[in-house]
């Protein structure tokens, strides 16, 4: 009895001995990828696809970095203006005070990002007070956007008066400008003053391209005389392509 007493404490009492780790391949390997991997492989998606797809309401990449061209003064500027432009006074002050000293490229960063966010009146104001500074020179792009801007807006009386500006400095604008002018024009239900910047393109010194006839085919379609008119003009210019005309009992027309 005494001795199976014995031999049971000294079993119990005997450390366990465990199993030899084998040893990890060495760095070099493995970054040739060669020997076993030390990590298990990971476990599937529980999701799978739907992960890739899901999109968090984050802006992507590009958004982020057009944000980063623009510079912490010229933030700060369109921030001011925005939360100013329902007070004269304040926003005279403020122009006056931090938006007069911008640089240039600070400048025309707040132009753009003002017309990007539509914020059409603080975009004609901003252009005025570039075109006081020593080195503005007349550019047809920078009328381009304004334009379209305040086109898009449904601003054709401040577009006019940009478009005179325009003008008055010898520049003409393309045909994406005549375009948009155009089409503005018909959302205001003027296809009167559309005709008018329609002549205005026949006498432009570029060759005429397919985007303003098109626009002005489809947006006079409820004044057919007008309609012919341009008709005309597109079929001379570009005889090989083709004009679509619905049914005239759709608009009235006899």
């Amino acid at each position: 009895m005494a001795a199976a007493r014995a031999l049971l404490s000294r079993t119990l009492l005997r450390p366990k001995i465990s199993p030899p780790i084998p040893p990890l391949p060495p760095a070099h390997a493995l970054l040739r990828g060669g020997g076993p991997s030390p990590l298990p492989p990971p476990p599937p998606r529980p999701f799978g696809d739907w992960r890739r797809a899901f999109h968090d309401g984050r802006p992507r990449g590009p958004l982020w970095r057009s944000k980063k061209l623009i510079g912490k003064e010229a933030l700060f500027a369109i921030q001011g203006m925005k939360r100013f432009k329902g007070d004269e006074e304040k926003l005279k002050a403020f122009v006056k005070r931090s938006v007069a000293r911008l640089l240039k490229a600070d400048k025309l960063a707040v132009l753009g990002e003002l017309e990007r966010q539509e914020e059409v009146d603080l975009s004609v104001k901003m252009f005025k007070i570039m075109q006081k500074e020593d080195w503005y020179k007349p550019d047809v792009y920078m009328y381009k956007d304004l334009i379209i801007a305040l086109a898009k807006c449904k601003k054709m009386d401040e577009a006019m008066e940009i478009w005179g500006n325009m003008r008055d400095e010898k520049l003409f604008p393309d045909s994406q400008t005549y375009a948009e002018v155009i089409r503005g024009f018909l959302r205001y239900g003027s296809p009167s003053d559309a005709m008018n910047i329609y002549e205005d393109m026949k006498r432009s010194p570029d060759p005429p391209e397919e985007l303003p006839f098109r626009v002005l085919l489809k947006g006079l379609l409820p004044h057919p005389l007008l309609r012919n008119r341009v008709k005309q003009d597109f079929e001379e210019l570009f005889p090989e392509r083709h004009i679509y005309d619905p049914p005239e009992e759709i608009f009235g027309m006899h």
